[in-house]
């Protein structure tokens, strides 16, 4: 008797639920006859690219019957002289979830045990279960990483521990000596994979200097991303920062190609728009600042987030509210889960998105019973 397809497929798919994307605002227009939706559910960057990244694209065009530089020559060079790095200990990604992926590929084993927070980011589960690893998953102290307890956690069997920082979906932040005291803790033969996309919206008295361990050779990597404050989630481009022998090893899984050319160039050029990151780290902040104020006028109860998004509970089905929120035109994320379901998170947007999305939940809190 012939085999089933499924039963061809690695045994680790089984229990693996597929990432759920959103829909195109374009088609969610179209289905719900509704004109002018915002999008507040991604975590992008509002005002857009960098105009210098805009023209690095432009002149970048003429180019496209050509192959990338399958090395990243040239952003390694402006992201080493950028970090006080060597083009050795970085590797380029397509976005980071990918660079993530190659992490688990090149390192992870079945039995392997991983530690992660819960929540954090879905992919970090889903590549330790994909590799047939072991999760040991640390719920979170205050909304926030317990990395006192997720250093505990670590057995002779963990491989690897992840950490988000800010931590998505909380937009919570460890202090830098909680990261120092946790690394301190951490026995030298774990990896640590610290991923930082929300970084740069982080206020500078609390961003650790994770690059250390990297230059100390620490087995660890920094993940970080030109998808969120740089305005370039469409083009895909994440990368790692790692001792040069780990990154080594990436390379040897590193598919050819993996970044494409106009990401190269436009993450290039952003790299020195100093006033368009001062700029959207601006919005950010006023964003936030008006969000909090309302949402505690509504008394809901959110976390102290410093990136670009609040996890906001709203004390009822999260998926309920936003799926009447989409009928308004205002995309947001819903959640879900035994802790989540309740909640939905929600891009900081320019002040008249931010004031449809308020507008908008008032009236659905006003409409829907709890």
């Amino acid at each position: 008797m012939a085999k089933l397809l499924e039963d061809l497929a690695s045994p680790y798919l089984h229990g693996l639920v597929p990432y759920t994307p959103g829909k195109p605002i374009g088609e969610v227009e179209r289905e719900l006859g509704i004109t002018g939706a915002v999008k507040l559910a991604s975590n992008e960057n509002p005002l857009g690219p960098s105009p210098l990244a805009l023209r690095a694209l432009r002149d970048a065009l003429l180019e496209s019957h050509r192959y990338p530089d399958g090395g990243g020559y040239y952003l390694k060079q402006g992201l080493a002289r950028h970090l006080d790095l060597t083009p050795g200990h970085l590797v380029l990604g397509n976005g980071c979830n990918e660079l993530l992926e190659l992490m688990a590929r090149c390192f992870l084993l079945p039995g392997d045990e991983v530690v992660i927070a819960d929540p954090a980011f879905v992919i970090y589960g889903m590549l330790a279960h994909l590799q047939g690893c072991t999760t040991v998953r640390v719920p979170l102290k205050a909304w926030t990483h317990d990395l006192e307890a997720m250093a505990k956690a670590v057995t002779p069997k963990t491989k690897m521990v992840f950490v988000g920082n800010p931590n998505n979906p909380t937009g919570t932040a460890v202090r830098p000596a909680e990261m120092t005291a946790f690394m301190d803790a951490i026995p030298a033969d774990v990896i640590v994979v610290i991923d930082e996309a929300y970084i740069e919206y982080v206020p500078t008295e609390m961003v650790p200097d994770s690059l250390e361990y990297v230059r100390q050779e620490r087995w660890s990597i920094v993940l970080r991303t030109f998808s969120k404050i740089y305005g370039l989630a469409g083009l895909r481009i994440g990368y790692g920062m790692a001792p040069p022998a780990m990154v080594a090893l990436l390379e040897r899984v590193r598919a050819p190609f993996n970044v494409n050319a106009l990401a190269q160039r436009a993450a290039l050029a952003a790299l020195d728009d100093q006033a368009h990151l001062s700029s959207s780290r601006k919005v950010n902040e006023l964003g936030r600042a008006y969000l909090s104020e309302e949402l505690n006028r509504l008394g809901l109860e959110f976390p102290p987030s410093v990136a670009n998004f609040l996890l906001v509970d709203l004390k009822q089905d999260g998926r309920a509210v936003a799926d009447a929120l989409l009928r308004m035109g205002v995309i947001v994320r819903p959640l879900g889960g035994a802790q989540l379901k309740t909640h939905i998170r929600v891009t900081i947007g320019t002040p008249p998105e931010n004031e449809r999305f308020i507008d908008a939940l008032r009236s659905v809190l006003q409409s829907v019973p709890s």
